[in-house]
């Protein structure tokens, strides 16, 4: 029996995971929970899963929590708040594994205290990885514990990667869907509005990665987040523009074979995959390969879509610039949210945040958080003087 502790319980990823949960009752059981500002839910979910701790945002909702909690005569269940209580949830003693999937920095430093426990842990978090990413897979490797990738697109390369050793592999190959504007000339990138960018051709995601994947800043986070999972450098890490997203991801050998990865777009099944790893047992997610009708392909354009590129760099200089990509695209992704900032204003915002972001390489996650919210300030502060009198300006981005 494998004891689960879920960072995000009430998201999309943690309600998968308790699906999953749900179906093997036999294999896998919860021990604690990691709520966020999801009262209501938390409360179903500790009536529900009993989990020797629960854990909520904010200190209101967790005194309501106990207090119904006791009520109904679940009061051996303790009620945690706060970052505090969230590194609580993912270092219980009993806690065999550890789903990570709270969005943003907020569930850095639990996945890094998770695996400073010696706890495996299945990362659904590109933040943790883009910011601290360095630090995470240092302690990983000192404690010999798995970092299993929840993300389609790593989870994909995990599975191909099975198929030889890593001094063989030539390339890993991420497949990007383009997003809403794969077709749409340049031009018209200035009077892109939020609905349109919001509108993603095949996925239903939350507002901040669907604006990330229209940018392709998304797949830009997911190029840092396979050099630090499988210890390549950005050179080896190629996107591919592929619009039906049928293959999740590829990895290329050094003979010129190249396994796919092709499954439902279910999220349970890389969360399946994580959490019976290196097994694989029988499940329902089977993809009809007679439905297979069309692959189409094609090399991304990095003119059109900046923040790849910007990526890349920040991929290349590591530390503080990955620190700063992440925090600026956020700050900008907001702005642009609330009709602060144009659409081709978030790669300018991001870019000048690099170019003032020292080259450097935090040694604790305390630096890498101070990092974060000086990057996330300077963002703010262009946006409210830089860009004010650019904002009609012919869209570009800035140069160093």
């Amino acid at each position: 029996m494998k004891r689960i502790a879920i960072l995000g319980s009430t998201g999309s990823i943690g309600r998968s995971t308790l699906r999953i949960v749900e179906s093997y009752p036999e294999r896998f059981s919860v021990i604690s929970l990691a709520a966020g500002s999801n009262y209501k839910l938390a409360l179903e979910d500790a009536k529900r899963w009993r989990p020797k701790i629960i854990s909520l945002a904010r200190s209101e909702d967790a005194a309501k929590l106990e207090a119904e909690l006791k009520k109904t005569g679940l009061d051996g269940i303790e009620v945690v708040h706060g970052a505090a209580g969230t590194v609580r949830v993912a270092t219980h003693p009993e806690a065999d594994f550890v789903v990570s999937a709270i969005v943003g920095v907020a569930g850095l430093e639990a996945t890094y205290e998770a695996v400073k426990a010696g706890k495996s842990v299945g990362l659904a978090n590109k933040e943790c990885l883009v910011a601290a990413g360095e630090l995470i897979t240092a302690e990983a490797r000192r404690h010999n514990k798995p970092l299993l990738p929840i993300d389609s697109e790593h989870n994909a390369v995990h599975q191909c990667m099975r198929g030889g050793r890593m001094d063989e592999v030539a390339a890993v190959w991420l497949t990007a869907s383009g997003g809403p504007f794969l077709n749409t000339p340049k031009s018209q990138f200035a009077n892109i509005t939020v609905e349109q960018a919001l509108n993603h051709p095949t996925w239903k995601m939350g507002k901040r990665i669907t604006i990330d994947s229209a940018t392709l800043m998304n797949k830009g986070f997911e190029v840092i987040e396979a050099c630090r999972l499988f210890n390549v450098p950005p050179a080896k890490v190629k996107v591919i523009v592929h619009p039906q997203s049928t293959i999740h991801s590829l990895v290329e050998f050094v003979d010129g074979s190249i396994l796919a990865q092709l499954s439902v777009t279910d999220m349970r099944l890389p969360i399946l995959y994580a959490l019976t790893w290196p097994e694989r047992i029988e499940s329902d997610l089977k993809f009809q390969v007679a439905e297979l009708t069309r692959l189409d392909f094609a090399a991304p354009d990095l003119d059109k879509f900046p923040c790849l590129r910007l990526a890349y760099e920040a991929a290349e200089a590591g530390g503080a610039k990955s620190i700063a990509l992440n925090a600026a695209d956020e700050v900008a992704v907001a702005a642009f949210l609330e009709g602060k900032i144009r659409f081709v204003d978030i790669p300018r915002v991001v870019e000048q945040t690099l170019h003032e972001t020292p080259d450097t390489h935090p040694e604790s996650i305390d630096k890498v958080l101070s990092l974060d919210a000086g990057a996330r300030k300077f963002a703010r502060q262009f946006i409210e003087t830089g860009l004010k009198t650019k904002v009609t300006s012919t869209p570009a981005t800035l140069s160093r």
